[in-house]
Formats: C-alpha cells, sequence, structure tokens
C-alpha cells in the first residue's frame, strides 16, 4: 500500500509539471529492455493524442540525432532499470540542456539517472511487486495522466480503474499458461534459433523477449519480425523445423498478426502462440483491452523464460560480456 501511495503521488508531481508548460511533443528514450516497454506506449500515443507528437528512440541515437523538435515544450520520458545505463543518463542530462521536462522511470532511487532527470518514478520489481507498481504500469499512469491533462483524454480514467484488476490478471495468465511454459521450455531447450513475432502495441514485447530473453540472458540466436514485415522478406526463412513465438494482441493491428499466423501454420510446424484472446479481462474495460493486452503477454512470457532458463540449466542473470567488459 505505502508503494503505490508513493508512486501515485510522484506521478501526481510529473502531471503537475507537465501541466505548468506548453508541453507539444514526447519522447520515449531508452534501451534495450527499458526501450520495449516504451513501445505500446507509444503505440496509445499514435491512436490517442489528437495534438501531441510522439517519438521512441534508443538513447544514445537520441543524443546524436538532435530531433529539431526537442526543446522546452517537450516531455522526455526516460528508463533504466539501475538508474546506470550510462547513454539513458547522459540522454537525459542533454534533454535537460536542450530546456526539455525529464520524467524517468528506475527502480533505483538515488542513482545517477535521478540525479540528472527533474521528476522520478521509482517502481516496484520482483515476485513480491504488485503489478500496479510495476514498469509498464506505471509508464502507462503517467502516459494516459498525460493526455487527460493535456488533452481531456476520456480512456484516462478507464485506464486507471483496468490496472487496479493488473494482478489479478497476470496471476490468472500465468496460471493458464504455465503447463505451456513448461512443454516450451522442455521442447525449445536445445534450439539454437528462436524467432519472435507480433505487431502494434505486441511488437516491443516480442522485440524484448528477442533481445534481452533469447539473446542476452540465454545466448541463443533470435530476431523480433513485425508481423507487418513478414511477407517482404522474412517469411522465406520458415519452414517445419524453424521454431517461432508467435504474439496475438487485440489492438487495431491484430489482423497482421492473424494473416502471419495462418500462413505460418500452412508451413511451419513449430510455431508458439500466445494469444491474448485467451486471457480474462474481467475488471477490464472493453474499450483499452487492446492497450492492457501486451502488459499481460510480456508477464506470461517471462514465465516461459523462467521455464526455459530452468531446464537449460542457465540463470537468466548469467552474461558474457555485459557489466563484466569495457564496450
Amino acid at each position: 500500500m505505502a508503494a503505490k501511495l508513493v508512486l501515485k503521488n510522484q506521478v501526481k508531481q510529473a502531471l503537475a509539471e507537465v501541466e505548468e508548460r506548453n508541453v507539444k511533443n514526447i519522447f520515449f528514450v531508452a534501451c534495450g529492455g527499458s526501450s520495449a516497454i516504451m513501445y505500446p506506449s507509444k503505440y496509445v500515443m499514435d491512436r490517442e493524442a489528437k495534438q501531441l507528437d510522439a517519438h521512441l528512440y534508443n538513447s544514445n541515437e537520441f543524443i546524436h540525432r538532435n530531433h529539431a523538435k526537442l526543446g522546452n515544450q517537450s516531455l522526455v520520458i526516460l528508463c533504466s532499470h539501475s538508474g546506470t545505463t550510462p547513454e539513458t543518463v547522459a540522454a537525459a542530462k542533454f534533454a535537460r540542456t536542450k530546456g526539455a521536462l525529464t520524467v524517468s522511470l528506475t527502480n533505483e532511487e538515488g542513482s545517477s539517472l535521478v540525479q540528472e532527470s527533474d521528476v522520478v518514478l521509482k517502481y516496484e520489481w520482483g515476485e513480491e511487486a504488485d503489478a500496479l507498481t510495476t514498469n509498464y504500469s506505471v509508464l502507462y499512469q503517467l502516459v494516459f495522466g498525460v493526455l487527460k491533462v493535456l488533452e481531456n483524454n476520456q480512456k484516462a480514467d478507464l485506464v486507471e480503474a483496468s490496472l487496479e484488476h493488473l494482478q489479478t490478471l497476470y496471476d490468472k495468465a500465468a496460471n493458464a499458461y504455465a503447463l505451456k511454459a513448461k512443454d516450451f521450455a522442455q521442447s525449445y531447450k536445445n534450439e539454437k534459433i528462436i524467432y519472435t513475432m507480433a505487431s502494434g502495441a505486441n511488437f516491443g514485447v516480442a522485440y524484448s523477449f528477442a533481445i534481452c530473453i533469447l539473446m542476452e540472458m540465454q545466448w541463443v540466436h533470435s530476431h523480433a519480425i513485425h508481423a507487418g514485415e513478414y511477407f517482404h522478406g522474412p517469411f522465406e526463412i520458415l519452414d517445419e523445423d524453424v521454431p517461432f513465438i508467435i504474439l496475438l494482441g487485440l489492438d487495431e493491428t491484430r489482423p497482421l498478426e492473424e494473416r502471419a499466423l495462418e500462413f505460418s501454420r500452412r508451413y511451419g510446424k513449430r510455431l508458439v502462440v500466445l494469444d491474448a484472446k485467451d486471457f480474462d479481462f474481467t475488471g477490464v474495460s472493453k474499450e483499452v483491452q487492446g492497450y492492457i493486452a501486451p502488459l499481460v503477454l510480456n508477464h506470461v512470457l517471462r514465465k516461459f523464460a523462467d521455464q526455459l532458463a530452468d531446464v537449460r540449466n542457465h540463470p537468466l542473470s548469467t552474461r558474457r560480456y555485459m557489466w563484466k567488459v569495457e564496450y
């Protein structure tokens, strides 16, 4: 309860700062998995914002690209779990030199990113954390809050109410897919390459699983394929032996994912399909289920990752280069 109250007050502070500024554009800035969590929010902005522009960049490119619209009417939202990602810390500092308002999400108080940010949202992490206080949810509270404050968006209240049920939704979905997660781990433990595929609000989940779970944490070759791009090159790699994890969400791009799945089922056999239609969305307004779906897909996929790491005897914490050598 204390964590929820603290976060609520932090979000209120961020929104008060936003309201004081004549914000015209938003930049989502981060690296790796912290960047991936921003994809659904970028999708939200594309769908819901009537006047605000939204952009999503890798932290280092954000600095070097030096967007012409970045200035004192910009809101820059950053994220680093440790608060020490050098590129993201530098991006926050760079944004402030341009006069932008910087709001950063992190799990660590007192970090370098905290020192370089105007407002900090300290999210919770781990098995004991309530879903409402974790990164995806906190980012949604901020983004929909901005839409409400600046554009009087009517879905903000629906999302806020829906997020109160997120933990229950997570638990139900994880239990429903528990056996499939174990089967996945046993069936795919020796694979040298596993592709992921999705579109729209869900693409960040596919991207994160590919680059963070499979490549970074399991040293398994992977690539996140956009379902809309599948038929413009990548589908040529498909055969009966090539593994794919295919995500189906509930947003407006679902037809792209369904088309990719239908083709894959004709010519492929090693397909793992996670469909948000299978989730119990009790307590979540139908109008915003498409926005909530990627959060649940991500939670379920993390259970798949846990099982895979266990059967491969390769803990998710194992690294070869990260934090060990200069880069």
